[in-house]
């Protein structure tokens, strides 16, 4: 991943000061929605919000990480913020942007089946950084009908 990272270095860093660049925003938005399909609202306003504050919190997310996890984190998303990155992890030909969500659900489930351990180790990492983001707000559970934890 070092050339990769070495050709990313002219390109706008993924995380400044704890903040997601515009195209790891739209790589995380992109994801999240295939990987949330059936769990966020289907109607649009209320999806895009949904996804708007589950990328707010991976900011949160990623900012409580070590520093040599958001770093590796950080090339990750420099490298598949480029198209050749992208077609080459994801398998994703599509812009993250165009691409449907039944597209990335396809590419995603590839990733995790894939024989190759970093394509499995990248959707995980997705995988629990959308989830734990997304489910971390209350607001979410009551869209799958949990009402939170029990009270002693």
């Amino acid at each position: 991943m070092s050339l990769a990272g070495l050709a990313v270095a002219q390109w706008d860093s993924p995380l400044s000061q704890g903040r997601l660049s515009a195209a790891s925003r739209t790589i995380f938005r992109s994801v999240g929605a295939a990987i949330l399909d059936g769990c966020i609202p289907a109607a649009a306003p209320a999806r895009a919000a949904a996804l708007d504050g589950m990328v707010q919190r991976v900011e949160v997310l990623i900012g409580g990480l070590p520093g040599a996890t958001q770093d590796e984190l950080a090339e990750l998303l420099s490298i598949v913020s480029l198209a050749v990155g992208r077609v080459a992890v994801f398998g994703l030909f599509t812009p993250f942007e165009e691409a449907s969500v039944a597209q990335l659900q396809d590419h995603l489930q590839a990733m995790r089946t894939s024989s190759l351990g970093l394509r499995q180790q990248v959707y995980h990492a997705f995988r629990e950084i959308v989830n734990g983001a997304y489910f971390a707000d209350s607001s979410s559970w009551a869209l799958m009908g949990y009402s939170g934890p029990v009270k002693l």
